[in-house]
């Protein structure tokens, strides 16, 4: 799959392309429907399938801090889509411009004088340009001007609601691992970077890896019994996600015990897939307080652990 970042960077072999557009945050079941449209589309009309994206996303800019939780952060949305099949992913900035953008002119240059598509493939709900004025009823008229064809796909539902981003949220705030992996296919989890940390864990006798979240909030947080990928095998572990408050952190972060692992891990690109919530995070009165519950904490981690099928 290849990245365009804005679209200056589109080149005369992108042209020609049926697209979609949209976050996809999560690449759920509904999102997989359209890419496989898409992708079946491509083949009758022997191209490229393109999808196009924002970053920072629309609510992002818009909310903020306040904005609700990203299952998937840049990197994991690359690798979900690629594994679909997406030949390009057009990567847009999201800012003022954008936000303010006539929706027939926005449309017209990324569509017509940008990507030249062939067919446009959009969800029932989709709205874009200055105050979402644009919606699929454009695009057709600008279709019919221009030479695409466009369609909308049908939401898709299980146990009768509607799956979104916005629902495997809820799933995972409370912590309802399986409906979370039903809606998307998956089991969810979070890849990150290995990154230097206080080395607090070692001193409490729990030795930890550091992965930072980046992005604005978490849809996790707590501790829990998790599984982690990317090594010679997946390991079991126990994992906290939030700020720390005994030890007086700020910044939200990931931190993940591995059981009977001896090595480094700084630089590894690790993938932590959560099994079951153990407890909320919280604020101990000192240290031997907070190290007597980790050890309580990694003895439930290991024992879910043990229900895993083996590797």
């Amino acid at each position: 799959m290849e990245l365009i970042r804005g679209m200056h960077n589109v080149r005369p072999a992108h042209r020609g392309c049926v697209a979609t557009i949209g976050n996809f945050d999560g690449v759920h079941r509904g999102h997989q429907a359209i890419l496989q449209t898409l992708k079946a589309r491509a083949q009758e009309l022997g191209c490229k399938t393109a999808l196009i994206t924002f970053e920072p996303q629309p609510r992002e800019f818009f909310q903020g801090q306040e904005v609700p939780a990203r299952l998937t952060r840049l990197r994991e949305k690359w690798a979900r889509l690629k594994a679909f099949g997406v030949d390009l992913l057009v990567l847009l900035p999201f800012n003022e411009a954008l936000a303010n953008s006539d929706p027939e002119a926005w449309a017209r240059s990324v569509f017509v004088d940008g990507l030249a598509v062939r067919h446009v493939l959009v969800g029932d709900d989709f709205r874009f340009g200055h105050q979402r004025r644009g919606d699929g009823a454009l695009l057709r008229a600008l279709g019919a001007e221009a030479g695409f064809t466009v369609a909308a796909t049908p939401t898709v539902r299980e146990g009768g609601e509607r799956i979104s981003s916005s629902r495997i949220r809820a799933c995972l705030a409370e912590a309802d691992f399986a409906a979370a992996e039903e809606l998307l296919g998956a089991p969810y989890s979070i890849t990150g970077r290995v990154v230097y940390g206080r080395q607090l864990g070692r001193t409490l006798s729990m030795p930890t890896a550091n992965l930072r979240l980046q992005r604005y909030r978490s849809p996790l947080n707590g501790v829990f019994a998790v599984v982690v990928e990317g090594l010679d095998r997946p390991y079991g572990g126990v994992c906290n996600i939030g700020v720390r408050p005994t030890v007086e952190g700020r910044e939200p972060l990931l931190e993940v015990h591995l059981f009977d692992f001896d090595g480094s891990l700084y630089g590894q690109l690790l993938t932590v897939r959560f099994l079951e919530k153990i407890r909320d995070e919280q604020r101990f009165d000192g240290l031997e307080a907070l190290q007597a519950q980790i050890h309580r904490d990694a003895a439930a981690a290991r024992a879910r652990w043990a229900q895993e099928p083996a590797p």
